[in-house]
């Protein structure tokens, strides 16, 4: 297909081979591409037939592209020229790749973090403008964050209605009180597109727009691969994706995704709420890792890890044979977002579960509004060791007296085809060096490591850590701040608010049975240092147990 390539080896090939004549012999390209609402089964038929309008968007999608436009010159000739986008999971995870690949600017605010939205806040208010997005404007965090904006534009002297824009799903909560206070722009959204497919309709678009992106290119290249997508033929490069992700036997449920240069960044973090929210559920699913090519899940390749290679799409496949098992993928943005997307879908018709709910992501959120009302007292720490104050159940610390060894009893709960999720409630710019610590995680493992912030991986991975494989153990980081942010007209503040999402969480997996360690930081700074040295020390040790076991 034009602009996308894939190529696959080992029992990723094996996969292809396998799966995609049955594919082709049910017609599943055809009917799919026909909004064929029975393919997942009789179960999930209900919602399959409210979520499939991201395969037949782009005119719909299209129409929004003057509007935008002209929002976006209208607000540069009165000098506003940076756009915040409040939104979480899929309303932000597309706009920051389709915005980074474009090289343009767009501050993308999915967290609670005081300092991080206190930056976000202050930075130029002047000369900016929101875009909340939230299908139904219920979402704790674009709420909370709108509030802010407005007040702290009225306080500024500046109308707030002005710089306001609202993507939503029509007839929402959101969209009629939008329109009621008058704010600049309310864009609708298709409402049978659910969130995490929608990055080619108006929560990518608007946003990523408004910053300056491209986005008729994006549309036209998406576009250009659809075209290809409903051909029953053993060639169709959706079918053969969606074989090496569900279709490999045994399956291969790590994804560990490496970039070598593709020109996308930020496309993995994309793809991994994307895969893990659609698949992780019943007990099983896809895990996605976002690694780097030299990650120890690479160097070793598991019998349970499929490695996804994202390469340049100007680049011609290497002819070479690639031993073992390998997939490589190339190709614009625009095809990536759409082929993915359906890739997924196929994948779920294999794995026998429906893609497009997501029944364990409200768990957290229903305990972190329980905390939020409830606002209990914070639970004693365990012991404290420096800068880090450990907390955990009984059973899983033991006789632990320090982080060290705090570490090693969650790593030794570690099932043989396990992994490790390291949780950072805490400003992703400012800690960003925290993502450091995966790959030494992983080497000390010899596991896969996931590394997700906080809050923003609960509207993604979260999914799968309550609802796919029982084999996860989390690594949760907190810390303290020195600043805190009231919410207007709300009794709580972001400070408040990230501690009990965090403390939710936690509570969740725990009454999932899943071991869950916290470590909270009571000085940022030297919390991290701390850790960096600690985890160091624990990947030498790990990697020599692997070498002489």
């Amino acid at each position: 297909m034009g602009s996308f390539a894939l190529t696959a080896s080992g029992a990723a090939l094996a996969a292809v081979d396998a799966a995609v004549p049955a594919l082709v012999s049910d017609r599943f390209a055809s009917r799919l591409m026909a909004k064929d609402s029975t393919l997942w089964g009789a179960d999930a038929e209900s919602e399959a037939s409210i979520r499939l309008g991201w395969l037949d968007l782009f005119e719909g999608s299209r129409a929004l592209l003057p509007e935008i436009a002209g929002l976006r010159a209208d607000l540069q000739a009165e000098g506003v020229d940076r756009i915040v986008l409040c939104g979480m999971g899929g309303s932000s995870l597309a706009p920051e790749v389709i915005t980074k690949e474009a090289g343009v600017e767009l501050v993308v605010l999915d967290a609670t973090d005081p300092e991080q939205v206190r930056t976000a806040l202050e930075e130029d208010l002047q000369r900016t403008a929101i875009v909340v997005s939230s299908k139904s404007g219920s979402t704790v965090e674009t709420d909370s964050q709108r509030r802010l904006f407005e007040q702290a534009f009225s306080d500024a002297g500046i109308d707030a209605a002005s710089r306001i824009i609202i993507v939503t799903d029509p007839g929402s909560p959101l969209d009629e009180a939008s329109r009621k206070a008058g704010y600049r722009k309310v864009f609708n959204a298709n409402p049978e597109v659910g969130g995490r497919y929608s990055a080619l309709t108006a929560f990518g678009l608007v946003p990523s727009g408004l910053a300056g992106a491209d986005i008729e290119a994006l549309l036209n290249d998406a576009e250009d691969s659809a075209e290809f997508l409903g051909d029953d033929t053993t060639d169709n490069v959706g079918l053969q994706l969606g074989a090496v992700l569900g279709g490999t036997n045994p399956l291969r449920d790590k994804i560990v995704f490496a970039d070598a240069g593709s020109g996308l960044p930020g496309f993995a973090d994309w793809a991994e709420q994307l895969i893990a929210e659609s698949t992780g559920k019943l007990g099983t699913g896809l895990l996605p890792v976002v690694a780097t090519l030299d990650a120890p899940e690479l160097a070793d390749v598991a019998d349970d890890v499929l490695p996804v290679i994202l390469a340049p799409f100007d680049e011609a496949p290497s002819d070479e044979a690639t031993e073992g098992t390998r997939v490589t993928v190339s190709g614009t943005l625009g095809s990536q977002l759409f082929v993915w997307e359906y890739a997924v879908a196929v994948a779920g018709r294999l794995l026998g579960i429906n893609p497009f709910d997501q029944p364990d992501v409200e768990a957290a959120k229903k305990a972190a509004r329980g905390l939020l009302d409830a606002q209990p007292e914070p639970v004693p720490a365990a012991f404290v060791d420096g800068a880090l104050e450990v907390r955990g159940d009984a059973g899983l610390l033991g006789s632990s007296s320090t982080v060290a060894e705090a570490l090693e009893a969650l790593l030794a709960a570690l099932p043989a085809n396990g992994y490790l999720s390291v949780q950072a409630y805490l400003d992703r710019h400012h800690q960003a060096s925290l993502e450091e610590i995966r790959s030494p995680l992983a080497a000390a493992t010899g596991r896969p490591v996931t590394f997700g912030w906080g809050p923003r991986f609960l509207h993604s991975t979260g999914q799968y850590h309550k609802g796919g494989s029982p084999i996860g153990v989390y690594l949760q980081l907190t810390g303290a701040s020195s600043t805190d942010l009231a919410i207007p007209d709300r009794p709580f503040t972001f400070g408040q608010l990230i501690s009990a999402q965090a403390a939710g969480d936690a509570q969740v997996l725990a009454d999932h049975g899943r071991p869950v360690l916290r470590l909270h930081l009571t000085d940022r700074a030297a919390g991290v240092a701390q850790l960096h040295h600690v985890i160091s020390s624990l990947a030498v040790r790990g990697e020599d147990r692997h070498e002489n076991g």
